[in-house]
């Protein structure tokens, strides 16, 4: 259904993208798994028109629309729900949906109840602005926008980024609910345990080049991607199967300068240590049992961290 052929991406003179070639086959889900910075999110918003390929080129359905505008691509049948979730905070639910639908003259009123049974708290919240939903049903809400535009591929960019566990498992149905309805999914995900689950075909993308192809099963039996993405998961993350490297700073630091670092990330709690500032020293305490969370400050979105001023 789409096939992607010998594709390059560069970002001034940096190639983020390094010539990959894939296919999604209609009706599948189709992850691409790697680690920040392999080039998923890049490809992604190659295929649906934001960035401009320096090589190759993208086929959907046979036809050639590698150099179409976004618009005249969501036209054709694909669309992309992005990185972020990226919902209008203050337009309501409703208006939300609408948008997704703006290319079509027709009545949306078959696909806005669609929409509605998969996501029942949207129905509820129907009128409700969307900058006020948690972050789950903002998820929802971006899926359900892209769906309003009747595709037949939607592409989901980290779908799952910052939610926590109970969301994400929802967030793993509905997405096999809309493949079983027809829709075929093009995926990417940090969450690779629960990704490659789901998906018929999956592809390991490595600084910008496929390095492994094969079944979902297939790869999440692979040693070598059990060893790369498949660590020991811990529901003490905002990001559930992923762990973060031993004594990871946080890059944030409150008025009282205080600095929080984590260690024992080995065991089923970390060790949170709070360095305190002073005059004369610096003291280090120990905070057992603390939860980690992600933590969106001024080091930038992903990175792990705690609250300080413990």
């Amino acid at each position: 259904m789409l096939k992607i052929d010998e594709l390059k991406v560069s970002y001034g003179g940096i190639e983020a993208v390094k010539g990959i070639t894939f296919e999604v086959p209609e009706r599948k889900i189709v992850t691409l798994i790697g680690a920040n910075g392999a080039g998923k999110s890049t490809t992604l918003r190659t295929i649906a028109g934001l960035v401009k390929p320096a090589h190759g080129r993208i086929h959907l359905q046979g036809e050639d629309i590698t150099s179409l505008s976004p618009d005249r691509i969501v036209s054709k049948g694909l669309t992309l729900v992005p990185e972020g979730r990226r919902v209008f905070p203050d337009l309501t639910v409703l208006e939300n949906l609408k948008i997704g639908a703006y290319l079509r003259t027709d009545s949306l009123e078959d696909d806005l109840n669609w929409v509605y049974d998969l996501f029942p708290r949207l129905k509820e919240r129907s009128w409700q602005a969307a900058g006020t939903l948690s972050g789950g049903e903002q998820q929802m809400l971006a899926v359900g926008r892209a769906l309003m535009s009747r595709p037949k591929i939607i592409m989901m960019d980290e779908p799952s980024l910052g939610l926590a566990p109970i969301v994400v498992k929802g967030i793993f149905d509905i997405i096999q609910e809309i493949n079983r309805q027809g829709v075929t999914v093009l995926l990417i995900e940090q969450n690779a345990n629960m990704a490659l689950k789901i998906a018929d075909v999956g592809y390991v993308l490595e600084t910008g080049r496929i390095s492994l192809t094969g079944s979902g099963r297939e790869l999440l039996a692979n040693e070598a991607v059990k060893k790369a993405y498949l660590g020991r998961p811990s529901h003490h993350f905002g990001r559930s199967g992923n762990r973060a490297p031993n004594f990871l700073p946080l890059l944030y630091a409150s008025q009282q300068q205080t600095a929080c670092f984590l260690s024992g990330m080995g065991e089923p709690f970390p060790t949170i240590h709070r360095k305190e500032r002073t005059q004369h020293e610096s003291l280090w305490k120990p905070v057992q049992h603390w939860r980690v969370i992600l933590r969106d400050g001024p080091a930038g979105r992903g990175q792990w961290g705690v609250p300080c001023g413990i």
